[in-house]
C-alpha cells in the first residue's frame, strides 16, 4: 500500500469482501478476458501488437518456447475426407454404438428413428435429419446414459411402385401384383444400401447391422396385429365415404400425402338454382311476378351433377333482389350483395331481407335436371368469405358435404370413377369426360350459368405424381379420429414440443381431419387381412383370422397374401364354416394400407420395454401431418403409448432440398467435398432454412476452429496435468478468471444440448473461440508462454488454464463434430494412449473456478485498457507506456492486487495492458511532457448482488515509451537494441 492510504469502514469490508469471492492470487498475474460479464461485450486489440518472437531469426530463437503440435491448420482437397475415414476406423466409430449399449449405467435415453423413404438416393434432408439425431444420441451417450435408438426404413408404398412402373414402361401393364412386388422389393432394397452407406460415412452411431424394415416378416406381422386390436377396439370401420382420390395414382390419399399448389387454376362459375318451393317467410317477399334463383358460387363445376342441396349459414342475413338487366329475383346473403353484384357486371336492388333461418323447408331446382328437388339446409361449414353465402351440396364430392348428407339422409351417389372421369350415371353428355377438364355447357344449355372465370387458387395435389386430386365417394377402410380425438389432445399435453407452436400446428391438423382414410387401392405394401363375400356386401375378419395370418406373415412376409390360395389364408375351422376349400364364399381383400399406417406403428416394433415410450422424436415440419401424426393416432391399444416422454422436436426441411453438399464431379459423387463435420456445424445454424445451407458451410471451412485449437495444442506440449498443474487459487488472475467464465459456458452449453438447442450452442462456442478466445485472451498470453521459463509459474499457470479450455471446447462440439472432437483427441500431447473422446464422459468443471468476484477486476482493468487501446489505433501498444490514476478507494484497492509496485513492465495489470510498462497511482504525477495523451473514464463497483456499489473516477495517461525493442520478446523493455530485457535476461542466463 502505498501514498499512506487505506480503506477503513465500508471500504475494508468491501474489500475484503472481493477478496473472498476471488481469493488473493500470490504470483504477480494479469488478468483479460470476457465472457459473461455486464458491461464489456467486445474487447478488441485493435493497436495492440500482434508480433511473435521469430524462432527462425535471431540468436535468441532456440530460447523462445513456440507452439509444437502435429495438428495440421487446414486439410485440403481430399484430405479432409479421407482423415474422416481414417478416424472412423481408428477411433472404432463402428463398434460405438455396442460399446456404450454394455455399459452398466442407470439411465437410459431413447431416441425413435422416424423411417426414412426408401425411394431415392441420399439428399440434404436425410443428412440434416440423421445427424441432428446423432448429434442428440452422442449428447446423452456422454452424459452417462445408454442410448437406445434402432434405425429404420420406410419401404412400401406407391412411390415406390409408381418408379418401377415408370421404368418399365409398357411392359409394366403386364406384369402379376407379385411381380410388380418383386421388383418394388428390388428397388427399395437398392436404395436402402445407398441410404445407409451414407448415413455410416457421415458418422452415425447406430447398430447398422440391426434396423428395421417395414417390409420385414416380423414388423409386417407387428402392424396386422395393432391394426386388428384397433378394429376390435372399434376404432376401425369400413365405409362409403369421400376422400381425396388421386387420379393419377388410382388410390384413394390421406391428407398427408397432398400438397397445395398455389398456382392451380380452376373454373369459378356462379349458377342459378331456380326456386321450386318457397319458404313460408320467403313465399310473403316475392309476388310471383318474376323468377326467383338462388345464387350459388362454385370452384368446382364438375360437381354440379351430382348435387343434392343447397346450404346456408342459419344465423346470418339474407336478401331477395332485383336484377337491373333481365328484371330476374335472386336470393344471396346480404352481405355479399354489393360484390356480386360488382362480378356479374350489373346492380342488384335490394327488395327485402331475412335471417337465413327463414328458408327453412324450402326447395329450389337441380340446374340441370329441372325435375329433381335440391332442399335448402342449415349447415355451419357455410361461411361469408367468398360466394354467394349459399354453397352447392355434393355429397360424394365433399367432406362437409358428406356431413350434410349424413344428417339428412340425402343420396350419396359417386359420378366419378378411379381414373376421374364421368360415370354413365352422370348421363350419356358427361360419360367419360375427364371431370377436370370438362366445361359448362351443359349449364348454357340449361340457361342457368350466370358467370364463368378462371380462378387462381391453392388446390390439392398428389405429392407424389404432382397431378391434383379430386373429392370422391368409395368404399375405404377408415380410422375413426373422432373417438380418440380428445384422448389424443390430452396425451400431447404432457409432451414438449420444440418449436411450442408445433403443438397447436398438430391439434390444428388433427381438427381438420374427421377420419383417416387408411385403404389404398395398390400392391406394394401390407394387406388390409380382411376377406369380402363374393357376392354380398360383408366382410370376414375376427382374432381367429387375424393369429392365422399375423403367423404366416412372421415366417413368409406379406407375399403369402398373393402367393397362397385363399382357403390356406384362413385357419381351418374358419375355413370350414365359410363353404370350405371347394365352395369358399370370400376372397381376400385387394387394398393395402396406407404407408403412414406402415411407419405409424414403428413403436410395436423398434421401442424397448413394457411401457414402450421413447424420450425423443426428432423430424421435420412436415411430419406434423405425417409420422407424428400416424405414430400418435396409432398407440391407443389398450392404453395410449410410445409418446416420448421428453419432447417431440421438429427441424424444418425445405421440400425442395438440393444436394449441395456432395461434388458435382461424378468420381466423387459419394463424398462430402468440406468433409461431413461441416454438415452439422451448418445445419445446426440453419435448422429452418435448408436454402442456406451452401453460405455456412464456406466460412466454415476456412478453419476458424481448427486455428484455435491448433494453438491449444501447440502451447500445452510441454505440459503435464498431473505434475504441472498450478493450484486454481495460485494461477494468474486472469486464468482465474477464465476458469469462472469457463465454468458459465459449460454449464449453458450442457443445458442447450438438454433443450436440443444445437444452433445455440454453435452459436455460443463460435463466440467463445473466436471473440474471447483468439482475439483476446490469447493475444495477452502469448508473452508468457513464449518467453518466460518452462517451468515457470506464470506460465504453467496459463497451461493449467489452457488444458481445461482445450477439454470444456472439445467436448462441447464433439456431439456436432465428432470427426473433428476424436482428431483433436489424437493430438493431446499428454494422453500417451488416446482412447475415444466419446469413451472418456462429457464436459467436468470444478465448483472451485466459480469466482463471480473476479468480474469486478477483470472488467475494470479492461475498461482501462479499452481507453488506452482506443487512443493509439493502429499503432502498436507496446511502444507505449500508461499511467493509470485512480481516486483512493475500492476500484484502486481491486487494481492494485493485479500490481503490486507502483510501476511494472512484468505485472498482470501490464500484461493485460499491453503497453510497454504501467505505472499506478493514487494521483496524478506533477510533471508530465507535452506529448500525453489524457483519458478519462467512471467505473460503477457492484459486488454481492448490489448489496456494495461504488463508482470511481479514473484517468489513463499515454506516452511514448523511452526503451528500446528486446531482440527476444520484442517488447519495449530494453536498455538498448542489441540488449535483452531484464526479464528476457533472466530466463537465457538460467538457460
Amino acid at each position: 500500500m502505498r501514498w499512506g492510504l487505506r480503506p477503513r469502514g465500508p471500504e475494508a469490508a468491501a474489500l475484503a469482501t472481493a477478496r473472498s469471492l476471488w481469493g488473493t492470487p500470490r504470483l504477480p498475474c494479469s488478468p483479460g478476458w470476457q465472457g459473461a460479464t455486464k458491461r464489456l461485450l467486445v474487447r478488441s486489440v485493435s493497436g495492440a501488437s500482434n508480433h511473435q518472437p521469430n524462432s527462425n531469426t535471431g540468436r535468441y530463437r532456440d530460447t523462445v518456447l513456440l507452439p509444437q503440435t502435429n495438428f495440421p491448420m487446414k486439410l485440403l482437397g481430399r484430405q479432409q475426407p479421407d482423415k474422416e475415414l481414417e478416424i472412423q476406423q481408428k477411433c472404432g466409430f463402428s463398434e460405438l454404438y455396442s460399446w456404450q449399449r454394455e455399459r452398466k449405467v442407470k439411465t437410459e435415453f431413447c431416441l425413435h428413428d422416424g423411417p426414412p423413404y426408401a425411394n431415392g438416393d441420399p439428399h440434404v434432408g436425410h443428412a440434416l435429419n440423421k445427424i441432428l439425431k446423432d448429434i442428440a444420441n452422442r449428447f446423452h451417450m456422454m452424459s452417462g446414459s445408454k442410448v437406445h435408438f434402432v434405425p429404420g426404413w420406410d419401404c412400401h408404398g406407391l412411390p415406390i411402385e409408381i418408379k418401377v412402373l415408370s421404368e418399365l414402361g409398357r411392359e409394366a401393364q403386364n406384369l402379376s401384383a407379385m411381380e410388380i412386388r418383386e421388383k418394388a422389393r428390388s428397388f427399395a432394397k437398392a436404395a436402402i444400401e445407398k441410404q445407409k452407406s451414407a448415413f455410416i460415412r457421415w458418422g452415425i452411431m447406430a447398430d447398422w447391422n440391426n434396423c428395421y424394415y417395414t417390409f420385414d416378416g416380423k414388423y409386417e406381422a407387428k402392424q396386422l396385429r395393432t391394426f386388428y386390436q384397433m378394429y376390435d377396439k372399434g376404432l376401425v370401420y369400413r365405409s362409403y365415404k369421400p376422400v381425396f382420390w388421386s387420379p393419377s395414382s388410382r388410390t384413394a390419399l390421406a391428407e398427408a400425402e397432398l400438397e397445395y399448389n398455389p398456382e392451380h387454376v380452376s373454373r369459378s362459375i356462379y349458377v342459378k338454382f331456380p326456386l321450386l318451393k318457397p319458404s313460408p317467410k320467403l313465399a310473403s317477399l316475392i309476388d310471383g311476378s318474376s323468377p326467383v334463383s338462388f345464387l350459388v358460387w362454385t370452384t368446382q363445376p364438375w360437381t354440379i351433377p351430382a348435387n343434392e342441396a343447397v346450404c346456408y349459414m342459419p344465423e346470418s342475413k339474407y336478401a331477395v333482389v332485383k336484377c337491373s338487366k333481365s328484371g330476374d329475383l335472386y336470393v344471396l346473403a346480404a352481405d355479399k350483395v354489393e360484390t356480386v353484384a360488382s362480378t356479374l357486371e350489373t346492380a342488384f336492388e335490394t327488395i327485402s331481407t331475412f335471417s337465413g333461418v327463414d328458408l327453412e323447408n324450402g326447395t329450389c331446382s337441380h340446374p340441370l335436371i329441372p325435375d329433381k328437388a335440391s332442399p335448402l339446409l342449415p349447415a355451419n361449414h357455410v361461411t361469408m368469405a367468398k360466394g354467394t353465402g349459399l354453397v352447392h351440396t355434393a355429397p360424394a364430392h365433399g367432406m362437409e358435404d358428406y356431413g350434410v348428407a349424413s344428417q339428412h339422409n340425402l343420396p350419396m351417389d359417386c359420378l366419378v370413377d378411379e381414373d376421374g372421369v364421368f360415370t354413365d350415371v352422370a348421363g350419356p353428355e358427361l360419360q367419360n369426360k375427364a371431370v377436370l377438364e370438362e366445361g359448362t355447357d351443359m349449364l348454357q344449355t340449361a340457361k342457368n350459368l350466370l358467370k364463368e372465370e378462371k380462378l387462381v387458387h391453392s388446390y390439392p395435389y398428389d405429392w407424389r405424381t404432382k397431378k391434383p386430386v379430386v373429392i370422391r365417394a368409395s368404399k375405404q377402410w377408415f380410422i375413426n379420429i373422432a373417438d380418440i380425438k380428445i384422448a389424443a389432445k390430452e396425451l400431447l399435453k404432457k409432451v414438449k414440443f420444440i418449436p411450442g407452436s408445433a403443438l397447436n400446428g398438430m391439434v390444428e391438423m388433427m381438427d381438420r381431419r374427421p377420419y383417416w382414410c387408411i385403404s389404398r387401392q395398390r400392391v406394394w405394401g401390407v394387406p388390409i387381412p380382411v376377406f369380402h363375400h363374393k357376392t354380398k356386401d360383408e366382410y370376414l375378419i375376427n382374432s381367429q383370422t387375424i393369429e392365422h395370418i399375423v403367423k404366416l406373415v412372421e415366417q413368409h412376409g406379406s407375399d403369402v397374401w398373393w402367393t397362397l390360395p385363399p382357403e390356406q389364408l384362413l385357419p381351418k375351422e374358419v375355413l370350414s364354416e365359410v363353404g370350405g376349400p371347394d365352395a369358399l364364399e370370400y376372397v381376400p381383400c385387394q387394398d393395402i394400407l396406407d404407408i403412414w399406417f406402415d411407419s405409424g406403428t414403428s413403436w410395436s416394433h423398434v421401442l424397448p420395454g413394457p411401457d414402450q415410450r421413447a424420450d425423443l422424436y426428432l423430424e421435420g415440419k412436415d411430419q406434423l401431418g405425417g409420422w407424428f401424426q400416424s405414430s400418435l393416432l396409432t398407440i391407443f391399444i389398450p392404453e395410449p403409448t410410445s409418446l416420448p416422454k421428453t419432447s417431440v422436436q421438429l427441424i424444418g426441411i425445405e421440400s425442395h432440398c438440393v444436394y449441395i453438399f456432395f461434388s458435382t464431379e461424378k468420381d466423387q459423387s459419394k463424398e462430402p467435398p468440406y468433409g461431413a463435420d461441416l454438415i452439422p456445424m451448418s445445419f445446426t445454424e440453419v435448422a429452418i432454412d435448408i436454402s442456406k445451407v451452401r453460405t455456412i458451410i464456406l466460412p466454415i471451412s476456412k478453419g476458424q476452429l481448427r486455428n484455435t485449437l491448433r494453438f491449444l495444442l501447440g502451447n500445452v506440449a510441454d505440459f503435464n496435468p498431473e505434475t504441472d498443474s498450478i493450484p486454481v487459487n495460485d494461477m494468474y488472475v486472469i486464468d482465474q478468471y477464465m476458469l469462472h467464465l469457463l465454468q458459465d459456458l459449460a454449464n449453458k452449453i450442457t443445458e442447450l444440448y438438454k433443450q436440443y438447442d444445437f444452433g445455440k450452442v454453435v452459436r455460443l462456442l463460435r463466440t467463445f473461440y473466436t471473440r474471447e478466445l483468439s482475439h483476446f485472451y490469447f493475444s495477452i498470453i502469448k508473452d508468457r508462454l513464449y518467453c518466460e521459463k518452462e517451468n515457470d509459474p506464470r506460465r504453467r499457470s496459463c497451461q493449467t488454464a489452457l488444458v481445461e479450455i482445450l477439454d470444456v471446447i472439445v467436448r462441447s462440439f464433439a456431439p456436432i463434430l465428432p470427426h473433428l472432437a476424436e482428431e483433436v483427441f489424437q493430438h493431446i500431447p499428454y494422453i500417451k494412449e488416446p482412447k475415444s473422446v466419446f469413451r472418456t464422459g462429457w464436459i467436468s468443471t470444478s465448483s472451485i473456478w466459480k469466482k463471480p468476484g473476479l468480474e469486478e477486476a477483470v472488467e475494470s482493468a479492461c475498461a482501462m485498457r479499452d481507453s488506452f487501446l482506443g487512443s493509439i489505433p493502429g499503432k502498436n501498444a507496446a511502444e507505449y507506456k500508461v499511467i493509470i490514476v485512480i481516486e483512493p478507494g475500492l476500484l484502486f484497492e481491486i487494481i492494485e492486487m493485479l500490481q503490486s509496485e507502483e510501476t511494472s513492465s512484468t505485472s498482470q495489470l501490464n500484461e493485460l495492458m499491453m503497453a510497454s510498462e504501467s505505472t499506478l497511482l493514487a494521483q496524478e504525477p506533477r510533471e508530465m511532457t507535452a506529448d500525453v495523451i489524457e483519458l478519462k473514464g467512471k467505473f460503477l463497483i457492484n459486488l454481492e448482488g448490489g448489496d456494495i456499489r461504488e463508482e470511481s473516477s479514473y484517468k489513463v495517461i499515454v506516452m511514448p515509451t523511452t526503451k528500446e525493442k528486446c531482440p527476444r520478446c520484442w517488447k519495449y523493455t530494453a536498455e538498448s537494441s542489441d540488449t535483452l530485457c531484464p526479464r528476457c535476461a533472466e530466463v537465457v542466463s538460467g538457460k
